[in-house]
């Protein structure tokens, strides 16, 4: 069998009347004739959207086709032996050039119970945020299901909800049940469950092509929904160049940020796990055991788990995101 080797993917461009041209203007996605491209799926397993490998000897088959064959090479043995060929995480570039509607997505143990799935819990790095650009993230004060129905019932649901204006590298993590919606003028990366299981809110009373709204799922999000106020809804975390920070730590994914601008060796013999690098902003090399790969802004790839030792090498100062699941691996923290 062929060694394995770091696997990049073709982006799955995905078309929502939100979306605009920033995909290709700043991650320099191909998005061919689509006018309004909302996301760019980097890595999905997800029902009729499977990434297929773009690079070396395994191009054209798709990422279950890879993990049927290579099984734990690919993912690692723990999350093989629970997950088979359903890879855990859907990973995303978004780009909101109107606001998106107000949801919120369940647990697990509500999904599995409504609908045999997984919940879905994900995080959010911003890319590039247009001046005064805001998202929604929980509510702004205490509130429960009573005061939520009101509100909802007198159209006055955005007066409870809490708005952040935000900037380039602000970081939310969105776990399932809390309310939330990306503002207009953000690009940004995001990193979730494998589920597209999303109950809408409100979508602000707008209409597709063939002027129909959008369905809401109003009496399903009522039992999703965490009703609590939190102090801080955004990650405080700080930058060392040269140095993994870590972002997002849940059991669903750790997700670390590396700014960089010299020779990085990475040894994940800890990890029982794939590792995924978006590249955020800048370029670098990436050496491994039988190669070298080239790396640039607004590219995503896999590292197989059973790739262990990886250099990165960047001659100007270079941004990524390190995500993998470490949840199954012992002594992390």
């Amino acid at each position: 069998m062929n060694e394995l080797y770091p696997l990049k993917f073709y982006p799955i461009i995905k078309e929502i009347i939100w979306g605009g041209n920033k995909l290709k203007k700043v991650l320099n996605k191909e998005t061919g004739n689509i006018q309004k491209a909302a996301e760019s799926w980097e890595i999905s397993a997800y029902e009729n959207n499977i990434s297929i490998v773009s690079n070396g000897y395994l191009a054209e088959n798709n990422l279950k086709e890879i993990i049927e064959v290579y099984m734990e090479d690919i993912v690692g043995d723990v999350i093989y032996n629970m997950f088979g060929t359903e890879f855990p995480l859907l990973i995303k570039f978004i780009d909101a050039n109107d606001i998106l509607s107000i949801q919120v997505h369940p647990d697990d143990n509500l999904a599995r119970k409504r609908h045999n799935a997984s919940g879905k819990t994900e995080m959010w790095y911003i890319v590039q945020a247009e001046k005064g650009s805001t998202l929604i993230s929980g509510f702004n004060k205490e509130i429960n299901k009573k005061i939520y129905k009101k509100h909802f019932n007198n159209h006055t649901l955005p007066e409870i909800l809490n708005y952040e204006e935000v900037s380039a590298g602000d970081v939310f993590f969105m776990p399932a049940g809390r309310v939330h919606a990306i503002g207009s003028g953000i690009l940004l990366a995001e990193i979730q469950q494998t589920s597209d299981l999303t109950y809408r809110i409100y979508d602000w009373d707008r209409t597709d092509k063939k002027g129909m709204e959008r369905e809401l799922h109003t009496n399903l999000a009522i039992d999703a929904i965490d009703y609590r106020h939190y102090d801080n809804y955004k990650t405080n975390y700080s930058i060392v160049t040269n140095q993994t920070q870590q972002l997002i730590h849940c059991d669903y994914f750790t997700t670390n940020l590396l700014r960089f601008d010299q020779r990085i060796e990475k040894d994940y013999a800890f990890l029982d796990s794939f590792v995924i690098y978006m590249c955020i902003d800048g370029a670098f090399s990436l050496d491994y055991v039988s190669g070298k790969m080239k790396v640039v802004k607004g590219e995503t790839i896999l590292l197989p788990a059973a790739l262990k030792k990886f250099i990165l090498i960047s001659d100007k100062e270079t941004t990524i995101l390190e995500i993998y699941l470490s949840k199954y691996s012992e002594n992390i923290y």
